[in-house]
């Protein structure tokens, strides 16, 4: 007998019993950020190759070690999508949309990267992604970290998380400081791991954010980038604060909080957890203006976050928040008028009791072996048809979550119940 073929390492299911939670996740995502005016974008999951490379860069993991790269039956070099920025800024500058405008746009779908597969990083994963272009004050920094902030409050997880701050600065700012930084590090070169060591010359910031506790010392002793910063980005950055400071979000100012990339300017933030172990990071952004030059538009304001939906889930399912069962009403049908029958009163439920979920027994059985699957469904009644009922034109309630006594209604009546119990 053959093996039977199973999913592809670190790319995995979600299953029915999993789904309520995505689901109640993405709709109050949805909801939030439709209360803040965000429009969503839906971006193809395969770009071009040069895309990354140019927004990313060659000399990153990303792109030298984690991305799915092949070349299309035309020879293009093609690239399943490891992040969302770069395609949602190149569909803004291939439609026109940041000539003179401002906006406000997110999207949500699968990325891949080719990694070590562990809890909460997987090679097919599922990101929010929430991109605002046009706008150069601290303002709307701020109103991505408020958004976040009642997006936790709503989800259940507030006191779950905490917000990390740090400013960049400009990238001639960044420059002095690097050089200094890396100076600081070649005079440390016997402390440094081999990761550290290899982005000395490349990405010197990210040796700040080293998980390496065997570097705490020697990173605990280097430069501040923040005594680097000229009055514009201290200004910017002070003004942030003092709207976080105003609307009552604590944070804590992470001077090694940093990005690795050239184009990142100004501010960085992350939403953190210590309920996750190491994968303590739930959401990330910052400001990015340089990116837009980078990929060929005129010079621009972009500011934005990623968030990866399956660490949040994480997240949420050690918390046992209360999610909404997959379905309202089960329908049991016992007789053979009740199998005909019943499929006619299902559709007039679901015609005047608007988003009901109402699931009907298409197997069959005896009523004893129906109704544990009524109860087993999650429902709050079990509609009871049988013969006797349809000659009568009635239907009878069952109460399954909690000891409310079984009633017997005509169908008109148990139909105003149901819009009672189950409109909003």
């Amino acid at each position: 007998m053959a093996n039977n073929i199973q999913a592809i390492r670190g790319m995995h299911d979600v299953l029915p019993d999993q789904t309520p939670l995505w689901q109640y996740a993405e709709n109050i995502i949805r909801e939030v950020l439709s209360s803040y005016g965000y429009s969503e974008i839906r971006l193809p999951i395969v770009e071009k190759t040069e895309l990354f490379k140019r927004s990313i860069g060659e000399v990153t993991d990303i792109v030298e070690k984690e991305m799915y790269t092949f070349d299309d039956r035309n020879g293009d070099s093609l690239t399943l999508r490891p992040e969302g920025t770069a395609g949602c800024l190149r569909a803004c500058l291939e439609h026109g949309l940041l000539h003179n405008q401002v906006h406000r746009l997110w999207y949500y779908g699968q990325m891949y990267r080719h990694e070590r597969p562990q809890k909460g990083r997987y090679r097919q994963f599922i990101q929010l992604g929430v991109e605002t272009y046009g706008m150069s004050a601290p303002d709307i920094d701020a109103e991505l970290i408020l958004l976040m902030d009642r997006l936790w409050k709503r989800l259940g997880i507030r006191d779950k998380v905490s917000l990390q701050l740090n400013s960049l600065g400009t990238i001639a700012e960044r420059s002095v400081y690097r050089n200094n930084l890396v100076a600081y590090f070649e005079q440390h070169l016997d402390a440094l791991d081999e990761d550290s060591l290899r982005r000395l010359k490349t990405n010197p910031l990210r040796i700040l954010d080293t998980k390496n506790p065997a570097m705490k010392d020697v990173v605990a002793n280097a430069p501040e980038l923040m005594a680097y910063l000229g009055e514009d980005s201290l200004q910017h950055f002070q003004a942030i604060t003092t709207i976080l400071d105003k609307v009552g979000i604590g944070y804590e100012i992470n001077t090694r909080l940093v990005r690795g990339l050239d184009y990142y300017s100004k501010t960085v933030f992350e939403w953190v957890t210590t309920e996750l172990g190491s994968q303590g990071t739930v959401c990330a952004g910052g400001r990015y203006d340089g990116l837009i030059e980078q990929l060929g538009g005129k010079p621009n304001h972009a500011v934005g976050f990623a968030m990866g939906m399956e660490r949040l889930l994480a997240l949420m399912e050690t918390l046992n928040l209360p999610v909404a069962p997959a379905v309202d009403v089960y329908l049991i049908r016992v007789g053979e008028q009740a199998e005909q029958q019943g499929f006619y009163f299902a559709e007039a439920i679901r015609d005047n009791v608007i988003g009901i979920k109402l699931q009907i027994d298409c197997v069959g059985g005896s009523f004893k072996s129906q109704f544990k699957k009524a109860d087993k469904s999650g429902a709050a009644y079990a509609l009871i048809l049988g013969d006797d009922e349809v000659s009568r034109g009635e239907v009878s309630i069952k109460p399954l979550r909690d000891n409310t006594e079984q009633q017997v209604l005509s169908q008109a009546a148990a139909i105003e119940f149901l819009q009672t119990s189950f409109l909003n």
